[in-house]
């Protein structure tokens, strides 16, 4: 199937092609547990649900949410150029969030699964002429498949942890394989540039992270001042993008700290919205009333946590609270994306896990725009130091977005790096290539 390719990549293609029967079943699973859009599952196994525009076309693959949110300041820009784009996602959020906030004429599919005869009939309809891979999301399948058929690879803004690098080591051979087939690498870091090149990519540079330059993230109007209303002159804190076993620590701060701000309020927003009913579980059973916002419910007089399980909406909660814990920290996930939140002047709260934004956490800690508590004690003391200090609190936002805006800069230069290739396409589009 794939002679010269090493070992542990030909296992994996030939595993890859077997897996094809499972596929149904697999969909299915997903389907049942909200992980996938019923309707547009045939786009799983590279059937497409749109044709190909004419001329050259750029296809962009980010894995979900944060990928693809880091990507867009990147596609408005070269779909200004009137180039035509393809972006795919995997996840169902990512979706929902391609419907809401691609440029017009951008098109969405998700991605098929890494299955070699359904990668194939994704290429074989799309025939990309330039493939951009957001970060390290990296199947093997469709980068064989693509560089077989000669589709220049960039991978953009790429990012590779300390935890990922060691776990890419133990397949090195697949992964030089694979990163060489690279025309370019754009690194977020320098340490991420390090082990990009520890593993084996040939061309590299480093050009930041194209998250620091994307806009803060909107807010419906309505939305917003429905929710501004309801919550009225009540404290307020929030915790976004958690995970399983931070809710618990969020519930219990709450709980404590009750007793002190009358009629405190907290807003949970799970990065998982499926997830919200359990929130809502767990805050009942520490004796709190909860509601969930994709029911449509407001907060009300009584409720004390408000699970804003939905997709979009950060920007609302960014806008409205003043102190905001970002998730995937107290729990070794790596930590969550803080730029938004300081880009809206929201007071930043963060774990210790913090390794998938370790360089933007510590400009923001050493800025003191961002505070690090190490666990529901220190957690609760934080919200109620910036609850009562507002003098303090404001300095911390106005540090985390000053830190932000100095650390910007990768979208020029990321632009300026594609910019032989763009030509290239320019060309072929003026010598009527289909």
């Amino acid at each position: 199937m794939s002679g010269g390719l090493p070992a542990e990549l030909r296992v994996y293609r030939l595993l890859s092609a077997v897996s094809a029967a499972l596929a149904p079943l697999l969909l299915a699973r997903r389907v049942r547990r909200g992980k996938e859009d019923r309707e547009r599952l045939p786009e799983r196994k590279g059937f497409a649900r749109l044709a190909r525009p004419q001329g050259p076309l750029i296809w962009l693959n980010a894995a979900s949410v944060g990928e693809l949110a880091s990507a867009l300041p990147l596609i408005e820009r070269l779909r200004a150029r009137g180039v035509e784009m393809l972006v795919t996602t995997g996840t169902v959020t990512s979706g929902e969030l391609a419907e809401q906030r691609l440029p017009r004429g951008v098109i969405h599919q998700f991605v098929p699964l890494d299955v070699p005869r359904f990668v194939r009939r994704f290429l074989d309809h799309w025939r990309p002429d330039l493939a951009l891979f957001v970060e390290q999301d990296l199947w093997p399948n469709m980068i064989v498949e693509a560089s077989a058929r000669g589709v220049p690879l960039i991978l953009i803004n790429g990012r590779l942890s300390e935890s990922s690098f060691r776990r890419w080591t133990r397949l090195r051979a697949m992964i030089v394989d694979l990163l060489e087939r690279f025309d370019l690498c754009l690194a977020s870091t320098v340490a991420d540039a390090e082990r990009f090149t520890a593993l084996g990519a040939p061309r590299l540079q480093t050009v930041g992270n194209l998250k620091l330059d994307g806009p803060a993230p909107p807010a419906d109007d309505r939305k917003l001042m429905e929710l501004k209303d309801a919550i009225a002159m009540r404290p307020l804190i929030a915790a976004a993008s958690t995970h399983p076993g931070e809710e618990s620590a969020v519930i219990e701060a709450h709980r404590r700290l009750r007793g002190n701000f009358p009629g405190l309020l907290t807003l949970i927003v799970p990065r998982h919205p499926e997830r919200g009913p359990g929130v809502v579980e767990l805050a009942a059973a520490a004796g709190l009333k909860a509601t969930l916002r994709s029911r449509g419910e407001r907060p009300d007089a009584a409720t004390e946590i408000y699970v804003a399980d939905t997709v979009g909406e950060l920007g609302v909660v960014y806008r409205l609270t003043p102190v905001v814990f970002i998730g995937g920290s107290l729990v070794n996930h790596g930590g969550q994306n803080p730029i938004e939140a300081a880009k809206l002047g929201a007071a930043i709260l963060h774990g210790p896990h913090v390794f998938n934004f370790a360089e933007i956490y510590e400009a923001l800690d050493a800025a003191h725009g961002a505070e690090l508590v190490a666990d529901a004690d220190r957690l609760t003391a934080a919200f109620a130091a910036w609850l009562t200090d507002a003098a303090g609190r404001q300095r911390a936002a106005d540090a985390a977005r000053n830190t932000v805006e100095t650390l910007g800069g990768a979208l020029e230069r990321t632009l300026q790096a594609l910019e032989p290739y763009l030509l290239q396409l320019q060309l072929r589009g003026r010598n009527g290539h289909a």
